[in-house]
């Protein structure tokens, strides 16, 4: 009882806790805070100013002290601000920082307008430079007006400039003072500014030129001539900048532990323990070098003819100049800057999940491998173990002569000794001269998403896009980057792991990418395998300007929804030929930077991942409606950051296609029936010998990688969404551009021509300059939606200036000239 009782005040406890502190996160306790602060620091504003008139008259009553006549109503205090701003006002100013207090003003206004979600970038450099100012500002006047503390009401650095500025006079003298404040600003300036390094460079350098040309001048008066002698000034120093980085990366040798049995000859049998990990080393080179250019003077008495100014401008794109008006680089984040990732906590431990050595059970092996291999004639030399989750690699190495081929064909015996279902035998593993034989373990363990997402190797990863599988058969976390894939085929019979494989991927996802940087297609045949993700439509879920659900489960709405992701795909495109950058990684940078114009319709773009559940059922209901905007996306997608993820449980060649496989390098196969199935997903059998379960083979290149992969339940994934869901999102989900079919074109009888859209002729006058009828066009060069855009190119092509719409392209232009265009809208005036 007594423990119940204790658990129960513990719990409540815990639970007045959380509600405390989710009153302070609440949004409008922040709101109501920030105006408090706001209005506070114009309090102190009136207060602060109204005592540099008043403050004299009010002197004798402040410092009096009396409580008492300061609350009384006739006190005879001059102040704006009444008696309290008065005594505030006198403290903050002539007991503490003198003028210099206003800073605190500023920080309390900053501050404020933070909390009620006004856009203020960076409040902590706020805080340290309110605070440096406060400090200078006070030991400056401190020390400037010294003298004049006995003679004035108002102390214009306060007792704390006035008190330090005595010590630092008495420790190293008036000058070393001026010094030191002078070098403090300098530092301030170069902390507000780098570009104060080069303002200061600039001025050094300009006394220097001004002092070298007053002296060849003086020389020129004396040694003057009849001749015409040109002015020549030394052009500024060219700074070229050149950095050189060489990361080299070591990788520890596994240390081995090895058994020999007594008696007979007996092969070496090897089990490695985990390698020690052993720290990367990175080296990093950097070579900086400054040029300085110089012309050599002509002679003081020879003659020079006087020639032309010649000039010569090369011509650069408007966005190449460009450069915004604020310094700070543009933050993508900042719509969502409280924005937290999920936390480790969220996901399930499992006890007891890191593989454990049987030796009874690894000796019984590797005594029944020796005695089938021996039986039919084959001798090996050596065997080595190594234990993973749930599948014990044996790598043997055969006596001179022995045939590869003949190891290979004993796959079916080697599997009935051992009693044992998905015997897969790798001859030979590749870089090494060894055989393996990969063996299911008797007891597997679970490899958990929280130990998979909580890995070192995943937290500290730089990938764009990084996806976490699992683990290896050597126990390492198995992780590739989806940028560099660049589209995932995933197949797998029913019930193998593939569903937790797409949560796995998504999930991987989530836990390092922010709102701003990372949207998700999700597309769901079933209806019933995403549903868990809509809670995070305004996070991370795109869809389109239609107001429907943003998991796609209509076969329809998902050929649009491909079809409009080609659009946003061409737009994507345009975008980086005017920012003349070939990739999506490129452009943010530079984007970020602030060197391309938001109103010539650049913006930041996210990565879009387009995640596809049962192919198979789409290519049956669609076909090749379906077929051709994948593969197009998948041909060319990549440089512009969308990526295609697509899962089957038919792996068939109706469905597999070879213009699918030949755009998806990348290749998840869990455990399958027959193998053709495994032929092709893979190319190669391996496929169906698999023990389910999340056991999978990845291909992206040359030879497979067997994983078994993390498992991530629903509930896990449902808290995970639940703690995304509950932080301030978008108002919308991430809007994909609508796409007209060539169908839904075609009809114009609705186009109300006497009510045309007020952009109609600049619009038109675009298109027949441009010579190009893209929907996108007028979208981008005049910042309007694309539903108003739409209904601009279809009353131009009910005018004649424009074809009918041939789907993806852009239409074709039926005026030739400007001249032919105003012939049309003169008629139909």
């Amino acid at each position: 009882m007594a423990k119940k009782k204790s658990d129960k005040e513990t719990e409540s406890k815990v639970s007045s806790t959380n509600k405390f502190a989710a009153f302070f996160k609440n949004e409008t306790i922040h709101f109501v805070i920030g105006l408090v602060l706001v209005i506070f620091s114009v309090y102190l504003l009136l207060a602060f100013s109204s005592f540099f008139f008043t403050g004299a008259a009010d002197q004798s009553i402040i410092d009096s002290g009396n409580p008492h006549d300061l609350s009384t109503v006739n006190n005879h205090v001059k102040n704006y601000a009444g008696s309290r701003g008065a005594q505030l006002a006198s403290f903050l100013i002539n007991d503490c920082f003198g003028v210099s207090a206003f800073f605190i003003l500023v920080f309390l206004a900053v501050a404020g307008l933070k909390l009620m979600r006004v856009r203020i970038v960076r409040l902590w450099k706020w805080f340290v430079g309110c605070a440096l100012l406060l400090v200078w500002f006070s030991v400056f006047f401190g020390f400037a007006f010294m003298d004049s503390y006995q003679d004035s009401f108002i102390y214009l650095g306060g007792l704390h400039g006035y008190n330090v500025a005595n010590w630092l006079t008495s420790q190293i003298g008036q000058p070393g003072v001026w010094l030191l404040l002078l070098v403090t600003a300098i530092c301030f300036l170069i902390y507000i500014s780098a570009r104060t390094v080069i303002w200061l460079r600039k001025l050094f350098s300009l006394s220097f030129l001004k002092r070298s040309k007053k002296e060849d001048s003086e020389e020129d008066e004396l040694t003057a001539t009849e001749q015409v002698k040109p002015e020549f000034t030394n052009p500024k120093p060219h700074e070229v900048e050149f950095s050189m980085d060489r990361t080299f990366q070591q990788t520890p040798a596994a240390k081995e532990t090895k058994m020999k049995d007594s008696g007979t000859k007996e092969p070496e049998f090897v089990i490695p323990t985990e390698p020690d990990k052993e720290p990367s080393v990175e080296e990093e080179v950097t070579m900086t070098f400054e040029q300085t250019t110089s012309d050599p003077l002509p002679p003081a008495n020879e003659p020079v003819d006087k020639e032309p100014e010649f000039e010569i401008e090369t011509a650069a794109d408007e966005d190449e100049n460009y450069h915004g008006q604020e310094t700070e680089p543009y933050n993508p984040k900042l719509d969502l800057e409280n924005y937290r990732f999920p936390t480790i906590d969220l996901m399930r431990h499992y006890e007891n999940n890191e593989p454990t050595i049987n030796m009874e059970e690894q000796n019984a092996n590797k005594d029944r491998i020796i005695n089938t291999l021996r039986s039919f004639g084959i001798e090996i030399s050596t065997i080595k173990a190594t234990v993973g989750p749930t599948v014990t690699l044996y790598e043997i190495t055969p006596e001179q002569g022995v045939r590869i081929s003949k190891i290979r064909g004993l796959e079916d015996d080697i599997a009935l000794s051992l009693s044992a279902l998905g015997i897969r035998i790798i001859a030979p593993i590749p870089g090494k001269g060894t055989i393996g034989i990969e063996v299911p373990n008797s007891n597997p363990k679970i490899v958990s998403g929280q130990s998979i997402i909580g890995s070192k190797k995943f937290q500290e990863s730089t990938y764009d896009l990084p996806i976490a599988f699992g683990k290896t058969i050597t126990n390492e976390v198995f992780m590739v980057d989806l940028c560099k894939m660049p589209h995932v085929l995933v197949a797998g019979a029913t019930g193998q792991g593939k569903s937790v494989g797409l949560n796995a991927i998504i999930t991987s996802l989530l836990y390092k990418k922010h709102p701003a940087e990372l949207k998700f297609v999700l597309v769901d045949p079933k209806k019933v395998e995403f549903s868990i993700y809509s809670v995070i439509e305004n996070h991370f879920l795109a869809k389109l300007p239609d107001g429907g659900d943003a998991i796609i489960t209509d076969v329809t709405k998902v050929v649009q929804t491909l079809n409009s992701v080609c659009v946003e795909m061409d737009t994507r495109y345009d975008l980086l030929k005017m920012a003349h950058v070939r990739n999506i990684k490129e452009y943010n940078e530079k984007f970020i930077n602030r060197r391309l114009n938001p109103e010539k319709g650049h913006k930041f773009m996210p990565y879009i991942v387009v995640v596809i559940d049962e192919f198979g059922d789409l290519i049956m209901t669609a076909g090749k409606e379906i077929e051709l905007p994948i593969a197009r996306i998948a041909q060319l997608a990549r440089a512009v950051g969308i990526h295609m993820i697509i899962a089957t449980q038919r792996p068939t060649t109706n469905i597999i296609t070879g213009t699918i496989k030949a755009n998806f390098p990348a290749r998840v196969a869990f455990r399958v029936s027959a193998m053709m199935d495994s032929r092709t997903i893979l190319d190669r059998p391996g496929a169906n010998q698999l023990i389910g379960r999340g056991d999978m083979l990845f291909l992206q290149g040359a030879d497979p990688v067997r994983v078994q992969c993390a498992f991530i339940d629903t509930p896990e994934v449902e808290d995970i969404t639940k703690f995304i869901a509950k932080q301030q999102g978008y108002p919308t989900a991430f809007f994909l551009p609508e796409y007209v079919s060539e169908d839904g074109g075609g009809d114009l009888t609705d186009v109300d021509m006497g009510r045309l859209d007020p952009l109609f002729e600049e619009a038109a006058r675009l298109i027949v300059i441009h010579q190009q009828g893209s929907t996108s066009l007028i979208q981008r060069k005049f910042s309007i939606g694309y539903n108003r855009a739409g209904r601009i190119m279809d009353q131009l092509e009910k005018a004649g200036i424009v074809g009918p719409t041939q789907g993806s392209k852009a239409r074709d232009v039926l005026c030739v000239d400007e001249n032919d265009l105003e012939m049309r809208l003169n008629n139909l005036q």
